[in-house]
């Protein structure tokens, strides 16, 4: 449908793409990160389950009729549509009786379970995962530097100039929500415990309908938040809510708040990466856990700037927390893929970047310009072991920083690159 106003996403060209090559696609990914609103500017007609006009007649409308909702011009915005699960068929349906590409895009801001609906819909509807912005997305990034530059080992040496610690822990106790562009940073931290209040009280329930303690669900988005970036177990985050909130979930509870956090979009794990090669290395399998946003844990331990600067540790996570929400866009416009690395000798890569012919890329993300040596040499003992044990070097290594003025490749070989220069 267009619109003036609209502020371009990293995910527009990849839904160009997909328009023309299936009948059906749909977008998910959390509430607020801009599904509805990046797929209205791709469409030309719309039907939105949300609307509350005529107490939610168009919902009503679906549920009677659903192929009543899929009359319009292509492409046909269906927005959240597992308010009314069949109509996930009746697109389906649709698409399967023509040859028509980029008839549909659906939207929605949580999974439902399969059993509601009858067909998959592979191979005509396709899915895309969509994220809050990037600092790029944001215009907080300069784009002076390309990850796939880096990752291609072809990126230049440029000066980017100062980076204020004030600014970068602003970007973390904001977020990346399109609505706080153009807000000042104390109305973006409450659009943040505004977004962790809706979780809790109204969204958990919506995903199947079951009524669950919303106490202990906070428990445990607090408990997560205090885990950010870690690898920490199950056992482990009920141990740290008995140790630090003085109550008990039991870990089957745990799991299942997990899933529905997952369902909900609001927490991305990083995958652990493994080599496809036989070798004597052994790596561990532990996903690195993330909320979707740096925000959220900020909002649910309720910091502000002046906590953040008395707690330079739990700052440093969250650096890695804005880091590595930034590494999913970039990485997918290359069709690359994100995980971490962590082995049995205790080395670790907070990032690796796989490239889509298996090649690979190592990134240690650390604030302060103080830490990039400290962090090169750890990536280059890393790789030195790797070729020792499997034979496969990196194609590239580079430290993302917060505090450097520079993007430059040091004599060791490894990139340095202030985040807030990086594009993908």
């Amino acid at each position: 449908m267009g619109n003036s106003f609209y502020k371009n996403r990293l995910i527009d060209k990849k839904i160009d793409m997909y328009l023309k090559t299936f009948g059906a696609l749909y977008i998910e990914g959390p509430k607020w990160c801009g599904k509805t609103w990046t797929s209205r500017f791709h469409s030309k007609s719309e039907f939105l389950l949300a609307d509350p006009r005529g107490n939610f007649n168009n919902k009503k409308i679906a549920e009677l009729n659903p192929d009543l909702a899929l009359q319009g011009d292509y492409p046909r915005l269906i927005d959240e549509w597992q308010e009314v699960p069949a109509l996930w068929d009746a697109v389906r349906g649709k698409v399967d009786s023509s040859i028509l590409k980029g008839q549909f895009i659906l939207t929605g801001s949580a999974t439902i379970n399969k059993e509601k609906y009858i067909h998959s819909g592979t191979g005509r509807i396709a899915r895309l995962k969509m994220r809050p912005m990037s600092l790029y997305e944001a215009e907080q990034s300069d784009g002076k530097i390309s990850l796939e530059d880096i990752c291609l080992n072809k990126a230049e040496d440029l000066f980017t100039g100062e980076v204020d610690l004030n600014k970068i822990i602003d970007l973390i106790l904001i977020g990346g929500w399109p609505a706080v562009v153009n807000l000042s940073t104390k109305q973006g931290m409450l659009v943040a415990k505004e977004y962790i209040k809706s979780i809790i009280n109204e969204d958990i329930y919506k995903v199947d309908d079951i009524k669950r303690d919303k106490h202990k669900i906070e428990l445990l988005l607090k408990s997560l938040a205090r885990n950010e970036a870690t690898t920490v177990t199950n056992k482990t985050l009920k141990n740290d809510i008995k140790e630090i909130d003085f109550d008990d979930i039991n870990v089957d509870t745990i799991s299942d708040y997990l899933n529905l956090f997952n369902r909900l979009y609001i927490v991305e794990n990083i995958p652990p990466f493994a080599f496809n090669i036989r070798s004597s290395l052994r790596l561990k399998q532990s996903e690195k856990r993330h909320f979707v946003d740096p925000s959220l844990p900020c909002a649910l331990l309720n910091l502000t700037k002046e906590k953040m600067f008395d707690d330079l540790e739990l700052l440093g996570f969250l650096f890695e927390s804005l880091v590595e929400r930034d590494l999913y866009s970039y990485s997918e416009c290359f069709n690359a893929k994100l995980y971490h690395y962590q082995d049995y000798k205790n080395n670790e890569i907070d990032a690796v970047i796989e490239l889509e012919n298996g090649e690979w890329c190592g990134f240690e993300i650390k604030l302060g310009a103080n830490q990039i040596d400290a962090a090169a040499s750890n990536l280059v003992k890393i790789n030195n072991q790797i070729i020792k044990e499997v034979g496969k070097p990196a194609k590239a290594l580079c430290v993302i920083c917060g505090l450097s003025n520079a993007a430059y490749k040091r004599q060791d070989g490894v990139y340095v690159v202030p985040i807030t220069s990086l594009r993908p």
